[in-house]
């Protein structure tokens, strides 16, 4: 079984964020970019014609944070960018305290991810980070599967009036984009057997995972909040109350979500993703999504172990 899921290094998410953004600036005068040096490049055009709303503090991303909720507290709708290890983990006590504390919006918009940046070690990865701002009250968080969806997701988190939002941009893209609306999970397969959840990029994996399985299909480009009601609406139509989470950070983020959704109705949720433990060697992203075992054949195995504990599971024709 081949893996589906790509590494589209022609057109990312992250090539797509400068652009949109750069549009978005020209569109509106509230909108203003913070930068710690990396993304800088890419809005060299958009800083000369707004000089006063690109800013670019230099390797200081507790200062990033800092900035853009001063900008908040101006008027403006912050947008601030660089790698999730140094958005969300680095100045964690900035988010919770200049954006949640004081009550003001923004936008984290974040690269890397949990291992796109391989190369980079452990201090460039961030399987944690929505884990992380789950913790904190009132994030929004989008997780796009294609750069497609990536631009509408940015569209709508800029332009959420006041919310605080959290896109998680990543190299690891599905074949195809959907028409995400920054709210619900799409249904994008039936089945008896339970329901399976995939959230952005995972979906082409879980899709050659599930073929020929009798489940239902779930797709997730928005996690936070979570939309309990087209889960509980698949639990529904299916035989058996059985949840899979397929996600692209930590495993068991969502778990809880899944399980309040369902109190009231006897389940049982699995959650799949990236594993607790430190991986050591650089590797590619590839081999990353292998040895946390979601890649295709390795989900397949899992779901149906999950899902068929007590049936043949099913052969692809």
């Amino acid at each position: 079984m081949n893996t589906m899921n790509t590494v589209d290094t022609t057109d990312t998410m992250r090539d797509r964020f400068a652009p949109v953004v750069s549009r978005l600036l020209d569109e509106d005068p509230r909108v203003a970019v913070v930068l710690a040096e990396i993304g800088l490049a890419p809005f060299a055009e958009a800083a000369r014609r707004h000089p006063q709303r690109v800013i670019n503090v230099g390797i200081r991303e507790q200062l990033l944070v800092g900035a853009g909720a001063g900008l908040a507290l101006a008027g403006l709708r912050p947008v601030l960018h660089t790698f999730a290890s140094f958005l969300v983990e680095r100045p964690f006590e900035q988010v919770k305290l200049d954006f949640g504390h004081q009550g003001l919006g923004g936008v984290l918009v974040s690269a890397g991810g949990s291992y796109d940046v391989s190369a980079g070690g452990f201090t460039h990865m961030a399987p944690g980070d929505v884990a992380l701002l789950d913790t904190l009250d009132g994030w929004t968080v989008h997780v796009p599967g294609h750069p497609d969806e990536a631009e509408t997701l940015l569209r709508h988190a800029v332009g959420a009036g006041d919310e605080r939002v959290y896109v998680r941009l990543s190299v690891q893209a599905n074949r195809e984009g959907l028409a995400v609306d920054g709210e619900r999970f799409l249904r994008v397969r039936e089945g008896r057997r339970g329901v399976v959840v995939a959230v952005g990029p995972m979906l082409d994996n879980v899709l050659a995972a599930t073929e020929a399985l009798d489940v239902s299909v779930l797709y997730a480009t928005t996690v936070r909040p979570f939309d309990g009601r087209a889960l509980r609406q698949a639990v529904g139509a299916t035989d058996a109350a059985d949840v899979v989470l397929v996600e692209p950070y930590l495993a068991g983020t969502s778990t809880g979500a899944a399980n309040d959704a369902l109190a009231d109705v006897p389940h049982r949720v699995l959650g799949l993703g990236v594993g607790r433990r430190e991986l050591r060697r650089y590797g590619r992203v590839a081999e990353h999504v292998a040895a946390h075992g979601l890649d295709a054949a390795s989900l397949r195995e899992r779901i149906s172990g999950f899902l068929y504990r007590d049936a043949p599971v099913p052969v692809p024709a």
